[in-house]
């Protein structure tokens, strides 16, 4: 397999991986500045301190599930999952610097996406295990119904 073909299946993923890169590094330096700029902890710096380790927790989760399921099964819906999933962090981290409460629909909703992109794992999973062993695909009909499951992603 020539290294196009490698791209070809895996450059919206790599895409996501990066930006969700550069948002970890905002992450990082909001934390870094709300520190830095008082000399106690108050407790806007204990909320930033506290969103950003809520999401590094649940990073490697949605990185996993997010490749698994663009390799398992279609790059294009997980990657819009993914884009949807960081959207979703940033209302999380950006809730968490006001109220706690103001968090919490962003939390829900994350937890939504990351269950969508386990259910595509496991469904591609599944498909490769039937090609396999009973030589039936179905590859085709489920990137048909995940490729239009990703738009109930948005609704609330």
């Amino acid at each position: 397999m020539d290294s196009n073909k490698v791209m070809e299946n895996i450059y919206l993923l790599v895409t996501v991986t990066l930006i969700s890169a550069i948002q970890n590094a905002f992450f990082a330096q909001k934390v870094e500045r709300e520190c830095t700029s008082h000399k106690t902890q108050t407790s806007a710096s204990e909320r930033v301190s506290c969103a950003n380790r809520n999401c590094m927790d649940a990073y490697p989760t949605f990185l996993a599930v997010m490749w698994c399921a663009g390799l398992c099964l279609s790059q294009a819906p997980a990657a819009f999952a993914g884009i949807i999933y960081l959207i979703v962090r940033q209302k999380y981290f950006i809730g968490y610097l006001g109220e706690t409460s103001q968090s919490t629909p962003g939390y829900m909703f994350g937890k939504r996406i990351i269950f969508f992109l386990i259910l595509m794992c496991t469904v591609g999973i599944f498909n490769y295990l039937l090609l396999r062993f009973y030589g039936s695909n179905y590859k085709e009909y489920v990137e048909m119904i995940t490729s239009a499951a990703t738009a109930l992603l948005l609704l609330p």
